[in-house]
This record gives structure tokens, sequence and C-alpha cells, in this order.
């Protein structure tokens, strides 16, 4: 019985991995069919009108059936008026302040950069002196080069005469502390993983193992420091120093780009590429206040009109099918293993 499981488990991982090989070529082939940008739509969202649609079905729900109607009616009223207001030119939107949430998900190289660039550029175009951004930011860093890119689009908003906020619900280290360190205030969730403001670089070296095999490989440069360190040839202490020289360069930019937007922080200190949590960054001015962003949301929307802006694919037949059959190879992936998992297969 128990050989029969084992062989049964198996099977049900090959299969599995077989069909997350066909749904991963099916998705790669439908998107490079589409274009990275040009097909992008605006959305926005009213976060005032979800919120108000969220607590009215909630009341609705929670209210005893006789007294159901009555509440519903009295909702209906509320909705005529507000539309009849508007259609009037009497639009509390057009009376209070608005902020504009903006959502970063930072992978290794920044891949939304692009995307967001463009969403900043929207927002620049109608926002007003009085407005504000807020901008929720997730991520661990990655690719210098890339985060500047990021960073530097957080920077036209400054530059824009807008406020910005940042908020960091889980993580801003490195790259995405560059970002979050451009705005006017940044606020961290308690336990969000805030700082290391540093550098890192590791490079895999198989030179011994290719000499023991009798196998040389010529590297061909022009220049001293075209090359410092490599993965096949052999590697000189030279260029060893050199590679680490540049490393402590790229820690100095980081360094005074960090303190000439937070003048306040003690950067010598804290660039270290030591991390925080969030209660801890307030005491080193890390952050400047601490709280989440759907908390310092709904505090805001009792005297200002919050939208969502986002750029988003068209949701073309292929890309629904291609993205329902990742999802369900993924649900299937993550089931098979829990099963692998709680009947021991995997155990010793």
């Amino acid at each position: 019985m128990a050989e029969w499981l084992v062989e049964m488990g198996t099977f049900l991982l090959q299969t599995t991995l077989v069909l997350a090989a066909a749904a991963a070529l099916l998705m790669l082939v439908m998107r490079s069919k589409e274009s990275p940008s040009s097909g992008l739509r605006l959305q926005v969202e009213s976060l005032n009108d979800q919120r108000r649609a969220r607590g009215r079905r909630l009341r609705v729900n929670t209210t005893e059936q006789g007294a159901r109607k009555k509440l519903i009616k009295a909702f209906r009223q509320e909705e005529k008026a507000r539309q009849k207001a508007a259609k009037q030119g009497k639009s509390p939107s057009d009376a209070v302040q608005k902020l504009w949430v903006l959502d970063f998900h930072g992978d290794i190289k920044a891949s939304q950069a692009e995307t967001f660039a463009q969403e900043v550029s929207a927002v620049i175009d109608v926002a007003s002196a009085s407005d504000e951004v807020v901008v929720r930011l997730e991520s661990a860093g990655g690719l210098v080069h890339a985060y500047g890119l990021a960073s530097a689009q957080l920077d036209r908003l400054r530059e824009a005469g807008l406020t910005t906020t940042v908020c960091i619900d889980k993580v801003a280290a490195s790259g995405g502390y560059m970002m979050a360190c451009t705005a006017h205030h940044i606020k961290a969730a308690p336990f969000a993983v805030i700082g290391s403001i540093g550098v890192v670089a590791q490079v895999p070296n198989i030179h011994r193992l290719l000499k023991r095999n009798d196998i040389d490989v010529e590297l061909l440069t022009a220049g001293k420091y075209k090359r410092t360190l490599t993965i096949l040839g052999e590697n000189t202490e030279e260029g060893r120093e050199k590679f680490i020289d540049d490393l402590e360069n790229t820690h100095r930019l980081f360094k005074s780009f960090v303190a000439s937007h937070r003048p306040d922080m003690d950067i010598e200190q804290l660039a270290t590429g030591e991390i925080w949590y969030g209660s801890e960054a307030l005491e080193h001015k890390l952050v400047d206040s601490v709280g989440t962003s759907e908390a310092y949301l709904v505090e805001r929307m009792a005297d200002a009109q919050v939208y969502r802006v986002k750029l988003e694919p068209p949701k073309t037949m292929g890309r629904r099918f291609g993205l329902a059959v990742s999802a369900g190879i993924e649900n299937a992936l993550v089931k098979a293993l829990g099963v692998v998992e709680s009947a021991g297969w995997l155990r010793r």
C-alpha cells in the first residue's frame, strides 16, 4: 500500500510539472505577441466609493430582514442625491483634496519601472499643487541601475511640486529604500523591513574545475579593467581589489543619495547594510511614522477623495486564458505538494 501511495504521489507531481511547463510555454507565446506598453489602459478607481459600497453591503447583510428594504431605499435615495449633485457640478470630489494612489511591487530588475513612469506622468498631468500622491511600495531591492531609474520616477513627483507619501507594509530594503527615501513622508507598518543601505555582489568561479579537466578559457579585453572578475577565467588579486573598489564607489553614491533626501539621518551609522523593523526604523529616522497603508488611506478618506491609478494590459481572451491556466497550475502544484508533505513522502 505504501509503495502504491509513493508511486501515485510521484505520478501526480510529474503530471503537475508537465502541465506547469506547458502553461508557461503557452504564456510565453501569448506574451510574445503582445506589446509591453502600447496596449496598456489607464484604470482609475475611487477608493471612497469602493469603501462606501462595501460598508452599505455589510450593513444590509447584518440588518434584520424586516428593516432591509427601508435601509436599501435610503441608500438608493442617497445615491440619487449624489448623482444629481454631480450633474449640477456640485460634486464633492471637486471641492476637496485629491489623493492619487500608485502601487509599486518591485522584483530584482524593477520590471515595473517603465509602467510606473507612465503612471507618474499621468498623475503629474492632472494633479494640482494641493493634491497628494501616495505610493504603496513593496520591494527588497535589486539591480542598482534599475532601482536608480525607479527612484528617479518618484523624484519627478517632488520636482512637480506634489507632496509624496510612501507607505511600506512589508518591505522596502536596499533599492526599495532608495525609492522610499525620495518621499516627503515615509510610513511603515510596525514589522515592515526597512533599510539595507548597502551593496552586494557575488560571482561564482569554476576556473579550478575547468583546469582539472584540461579546459582552457581565454578572456580577451581592451581596457585594463574591462573585466575584473570572471566566472570561467582565473581571477587576480588586482581584479578583485578593483571589483571591491567599484562596490565601495556604488555604496558611496547610494549613501549620498539617501543623505540628500533624508538629511536628519546619521547616514554613516545606518548605511551598514543592516535592516530594521518599522518601529525601530522610526527611532533611527529611516521613516517618519508607523502605520499601515490601509489605515492611512481610510483616515484620509474623511477629508479627501482617494483615487487608485493603475495602467493595466487589456483583458484579451488570450491573456485571460493564459492567466487562468497559470493560476490553475499554481494551485494544483501547491495542493499536490501539500498532499505529499502531509503524507510524509518527502520525509526521511
